[in-house]
């Protein structure tokens, strides 16, 4: 019991000092929450691909009830705002190259004709390819109203379609982005903490003094690597809050299951960020080999594009990528209410990068030349 109190004694005076060097300064105290605070909430209202504003163009050469009545439920919708009518074809390649609107709607003159006499009426959609998300949902939804319109002139088909999405009831898109920045957001910073601690001792000159203490290399990384556990995880949490309360996207699963989940995603970020640590010799070089890291890390996540739609041989590269599998965790425990044998197969890679990440840090403290 002695050797144990001892061993503890040593970890939490290393971690006492990790701490303090990390909130003495009130600039580093706000530095290391309010980015996590001002992105959570920058990335819920600007990162969305809800249609909620589309200006777009009419050329209406018809000029018939038909058309008239077809352009009115679009404008009825309270989506699409209708910036510029046109008056001639050659007015359309004006109004997309400058940016003015996200597609131009063009009725031909005999539209109404074809209509009266029941033969299919050609309505062209001319969309601005530069947004393809964006362009792609917007035409979608024309289509949706077009066929309402066919339903109310008695050209409907007589299957009809009822949707129903599973959690996520209105397909918003906030809903699908918005847990995934409880793990990728917190990442970001503790990353970059842990990258930097053993670096910046380095680069100080105090990284030898602690190797001739009697802390063992297991002593020191757990001391390392506990403040940088600790700032992720309150980082998620305010994350989390944010989503909650603020955006009012319901939690369907467990609190806790969430933060297992977040305790093992946190753990294996931190390996790799003392690994770069252990292997830079100034605090630039951990910077610059963590901003070399990150992008292809979130890139491989998931976060914006599913795995599945990935190469192959990328969908095998993001196997060694903790924020894959924290990602698909946290999204399938907050909005599905997965179980823990639900998300079982997440924590399976998270534990593996962990179980090679921190020994390696571990073993280089001592074996990497200064």
């Amino acid at each position: 019991m002695p050797d144990i109190a001892r061993y503890a004694a040593g970890v939490l005076s290393l971690f006492r000092k990790e701490m303090l060097a990390l909130v003495k300064d009130p600039a580093n105290r706000a530095l290391l929450f309010m980015p996590a605070l001002l992105q959570a909430l920058l990335f819920g209202y600007g990162a969305t691909y809800d249609l909620t504003h589309v200006p777009y163009a009419v050329l209406d050469q018809s000029r018939g009830a038909a058309s008239g009545e077809l352009l009115a439920r679009l404008d009825g919708t309270g989506v699409f705002e209708r910036v510029a009518t046109l008056t001639a074809s050659n007015e359309i390649a004006g109004v997309i190259d400058d940016g003015d609107v996200l597609l131009v709607i063009s009725i031909p003159p005999d539209f109404e004709a074809h209509l009266a006499t029941g033969r299919q009426a050609p309505l062209q959609v001319i969309l601005d390819g530069r947004n393809s998300s964006t362009a792609g949902a917007a035409s979608a939804y024309v289509s949706s109203i077009v066929s309402s319109y066919n339903q109310s002139l008695g050209n409907a088909s007589p299957v009809t379609v009822v949707r129903r999405a599973w959690f996520n009831p209105n397909l918003e898109s906030r809903w699908n982005m918005m847990p995934g920045l409880i793990a990728s957001l917190s990442m970001l910073q503790t990353l970059m903490l842990a990258a930097l601690s053993v670096a910046r001792e380095r680069e100080q000159g105090t990284f030898d003094q602690l190797l001739v203490t009697p802390l063992s290399p297991l002593q020191i990384l757990i001391g390392k690597a506990l403040p940088s556990i600790l700032v992720g995880l309150l980082q998620s949490t305010i994350i989390f809050l944010i989503i909650l309360f603020w955006f009012e996207i319901p939690m369907n699963g467990s609190v806790f299951l969430l933060y297992l989940g977040l305790v093992g995603f946190t753990t294996a970020s931190v390996g790799i960020g003392l690994s770069i640590s252990a292997v830079s010799l100034t605090m630039q070089q951990a910077m610059l080999y963590t901003f070399m890291l990150v992008m292809p890390l979130m890139l491989l996540s998931g976060l914006l594009t599913p795995v599945r739609n990935m190469p192959y041989l990328l969908q095998i590269a993001t196997y060694v990528n903790p924020l894959r599998f924290g990602i698909d965790l946290v999204r399938r425990v907050y909005l599905e209410g997965a179980s823990l044998g639900d998300v079982a197969f997440d924590f399976v890679p998270l534990l593996a990068v962990a179980a090679v990440t921190l020994p390696l840090a571990a073993w280089l403290f001592r074996n990497r030349l200064a």
